[in-house]
């Protein structure tokens, strides 16, 4: 597939009376806006490539699939290698529903997550190759395969490992808190991933069940640019709530930050005729299209804000290439969940992905896909106002951290003032709530963190994905 094509053009209704829409000859490219990005490659230094006619020749050591080259350590698949770094770098505890010997393919490395990295640390995987912050590159202080005690994989599988690490750095961290786990230990403050329950497990329609643990994850420098998030404590009580009024300025920049949000229905259509199939181009051609239509009211929005005149085209652009994912996906989350998780799900119920397509989905995809059931379901919880949507909205775009901003110094005030408008009416609104203000902004790390991952997953994946994601989450709304 060309990625570097334009769509087929047309209409963004449906096609004749025979179906849903007038299928493409094959599975479109991205549209222009770049709403499906070119796969990312990581570049590891922990990892030596084999050429060609050598990785034919290859298996991964862990599944059989076809090995990429020597990844920390050993003989091993870019899955593979993919799985081992986030269970290591997360310090994630997986459970086996069986008797810890399921059987390890490239078809069935997905069904235990267990034994999966299991047999990376039996096949002499090295953790130690792995950076702590968790970002591309290896340590490269040993780059063979080690091999290490029972006992030593029993303390890993359990977290007990982990637990030990974690409360050496507590112990004895440095005073720079260069350590990942430290930094967030040191001052409790709440990293992005802790956000997540380490005791909560998702059934993803027939795919997996996730028991995943994150603990001592270190912020991310792109995550810091929220002011104050990470001084909430998640065991410390806030304030016991107050009767207040909310301050007159803060209402004003608040009413004009909804003003300028478009919240009228998604005009996209997305009706489908009954018993008709969709397929993997046409699903595919429609989510390219509803991207096109939210982009383009992310780009009406800034014309409208309160602030518009203070800032240079330039910064604008700059951001708004820079976080219009995140943009996308919050809004889908918030205010057009109905249709995203009503409409778009009706649509997604007639697409059947094939036996190839399920077992080619990615570990990247599946990772997504936990991650955005979970976003859902916390906000689907919190029942985000639209007051509360446009000051997040805002906090999230006004980003001084971006490379190539002229005015990185006015950004930090303006995000500052929304960070301060949305706390206040928050404890004002919501007075039997004191929580409720920091979560909802422990939700913008999260965002930013899948739409980044997004960018990873292959094009043609983006149809089950999202099948998967809001089949589940409707399923389990209905069940409430």
């Amino acid at each position: 597939m060309e990625r570097d094509e334009r769509p087929p053009s047309g209409g963004a209704g449906g096609g004749g009376s025979a179906g849903f829409l007038e299928p493409p000859a094959a599975l479109p490219p991205p549209p222009r806006n770049g709403f499906c990005q070119d796969e990312l490659t990581e570049l590891d230094p922990g990892t030596i490539s084999v050429p060609d006619d050598r990785a034919e020749q290859r298996t991964c050591l862990i599944c059989g699939d076809r090995a990429t080259g020597l990844h920390y350590g050993i003989i091993s698949c870019e899955g593979c290698k993919g799985f081992f770094k986030r269970s290591i770098c997360n310090k994630r505890v997986y459970r086996c529903s069986r008797d810890k010997n399921c059987v390890m393919s490239r078809k069935q490395r997905n069904r235990c997550q267990y034994c999966r990295l299991l047999k990376c640390l039996q096949m002499g995987m090295n953790r130690k190759a792995i950076r702590e912050d968790g970002m591309p590159g290896g340590r490269n202080k040993s780059i063979g395969p080690v091999q290490i005690s029972e006992e030593e994989i029993e303390r890993i599988m359990s977290g007990q490992e982990f637990e030990e690490e974690a409360n050496h750095w507590s112990n004895h961290g440095d005073s720079d808190h260069s350590s990942p786990g430290n930094r967030a230990s040191e001052s409790n403050q709440p990293s992005p991933g802790s956000t997540l329950s380490s005791s909560r497990s998702v059934e993803l329609n027939g795919f997996m069940a996730f028991r995943e643990q994150y603990m001592g994850m270190s912020v991310p420098p792109h995550y810091q640019y929220i002011p104050h998030l990470f001084s909430y404590s998640t065991h410390s009580p806030l304030l016991p709530p107050q009767a207040r009024s909310l301050d007159p300025q803060s209402y004003s920049l608040i009413h004009q930050l909804v003003s300028a949000e478009d919240l009228e229905p998604l005009g996209t259509p997305m009706l489908i005729e009954d018993g008709y199939a969709v397929t993997q181009a046409e699903l595919f051609a429609l989510l390219c299209r509803l991207a096109d239509e939210l982009l383009f009211r992310q780009i009406a929005w800034i014309k409208k804000l309160p602030f518009f005149c203070e800032l240079s085209i330039k910064d604008y652009t700059c951001l708004l290439s820079s976080t219009w994912q995140e943009l996308i996906l919050l809004s889908s989350l918030t205010v057009y969940s109905k249709q995203i998780f009503g409409e778009l799900a009706d649509v997604t119920a007639k697409y059947s992905p094939s036996d190839e397509e399920l077992h080619r989905f990615s570990d990247e995809g599946m990772e997504v896909i936990e991650r955005l059931i979970y976003l859902y379901h916390k906000f689907h919880q919190l029942k985000v106002s639209n007051e509360e949507y446009a000051c997040m909205k805002a906090i999230n775009f006004l980003n001084q951290d971006i490379r190539g901003l002229t005015s990185a110094s006015q950004l930090e005030q303006l995000n500052k003032r929304y960070w301060y408008i949305c706390q206040d009416f928050t404890e004002y609104k919501y007075t039997h709530q004191p929580n409720r203000f920091p979560d909802l902004m422990m939700c913008l790390p999260e965002i930013r963190y899948i739409a980044g991952k997004m960018v990873n997953v292959p094009l043609e994946q983006l149809p089950l994905l999202f099948k998967v994601v809001l089949h589940s989450c409707k399923t389990s709304v209905s069940k409430e």
